[in-house]
């Protein structure tokens, strides 16, 4: 049976910027919280538990993974996080979803690493069907948000019934003192080509978007977030059309969404890079109550891709891009070949 898990974790310490010297940054946080979204590229232990699909991050796999590489993996991803903090939110997002964990396991042992180790974080985890074994899941600080409920929601696609790949995972709760819900994504790749994979795609915005309307069969007034890689752009069919995630936040109903990231991949800003160009794939897109005026307690003021300068490549032809994990079979301690992003919800 498929195990979804409410964990207590160990911490979370500093938060996404090199500004806060202290590794707690335990200030109050107003009234804005960071709402985060962070590949992590191929969190794998070391042992091979998927036969051939996990082979590769094993100490006798083609990238010959071992425990020191896991470890220094494991520090440099918690050294990112402990970057996320703001002059607003110096305790760091109240709530970061992150993909390619490979189990409950990593995610346990990424936030009791010593940069993260005195937070308190906790979180949410479920096994996916995905071949390659990579999962989604959502971490937490319980000092900002409390979970009331967890769901996860596997993607059927009817004209290919034996696809497999990762399970939505929607996390709700109370952020200060209103209910949100999170629906955590990594949607299925571009492999086979863009337009070849595109309906994979489009199903799982379709998926997405059912759930939201689930949401608010129930709890009408609810806001609603959709984050994750979604392995498209914001002006990509599956986010503009099948989710209908407006640029122009005027355009857009309570019931609507709202996507910030299309502005910011037009000035030349992405998460990602592939052939020499940006893309925004890490999308973190907000339900229309989360806009001023539509009277939720929470308010969109803000959206951010997280490059920073430690995370970026320094050495031409890459000066500037992810510094990933590995590149041409070469080991380079790195953190992932996306950047983090983040939103900022203002309590009124």
């Amino acid at each position: 049976m498929k195990k979804l898990v409410l964990s207590v974790a160990v911490s979370l310490a500093g938060f996404f910027s090199a500004q806060c010297a202290s590794p707690v940054c335990r200030q109050n946080i107003d009234t804005v919280y960071g709402i985060a979204f962070y590949n992590l590229e191929n969190l794998f232990d070391t042992i091979n538990t998927n036969g051939k699909f996990d082979l590769e991050f094993s100490p006798t796999g083609a990238r010959k993974w071992n425990t020191e590489k896991y470890n220094l993996k494991l520090n440099n991803l918690a050294n990112a996080i402990a970057g996320l903090v703001s002059d607003l939110t110096p305790g760091g997002p109240a709530v970061i979803g992150i993909a390619e964990v490979e189990n409950e396991s990593v995610v346990a042992d990424l936030v009791a690493t010593q940069p993260l180790s005195g937070r308190g974080l906790r979180y949410v985890h479920h096994d996916s069907p995905d071949a390659r074994g990579i999962d989604v899941a959502l971490l937490y600080d319980p000092e900002q948000f409390e979970v009331t409920g967890v769901e996860a929601h596997r993607l059927f696609v009817e004209s290919n019934p034996d696809f497999l790949t990762r399970d939505q995972l929607c996390v709700s709760g109370v952020l200060g003192i209103d209910t949100i819900s999170v629906i955590v994504n990594h949607w299925p790749s571009r492999l086979g080509g863009q337009e070849q994979s595109e309906y994979l795609r489009v199903a799982a915005a379709r998926l997405s978007k059912n759930i939201a309307d689930s949401i608010r069969k129930v709890s009408p007034l609810r806001p609603i977030i959709i984050m994750g890689d979604l392995n498209d752009d914001p002006q990509d069919a599956s986010c503009a059309l099948t989710l209908g995630a407006r640029c122009n936040a005027y355009d857009v109903p309570p019931t609507g969404f709202y996507n910030p990231w299309w502005n910011i991949l037009a000035s030349g800003k992405g998460t990602l890079t592939y052939r020499g160009k940006w893309n925004l794939f890490d999308q973190i897109i907000v339900g229309g109550m989360l806009l001023p005026d539509n009277g939720a307690v929470l308010t969109l003021v803000g959206a951010e891709v997280c490059d920073l300068d430690f995370l970026k490549q320094t050495e031409p032809p890459y000066t500037g891009m992810p510094h990933r994990t590995y590149a041409g079979g070469k080991f380079l301690n790195g953190y992932s070949d996306h950047f983090p992003t983040q939103i900022f919800l203002k309590r009124k």
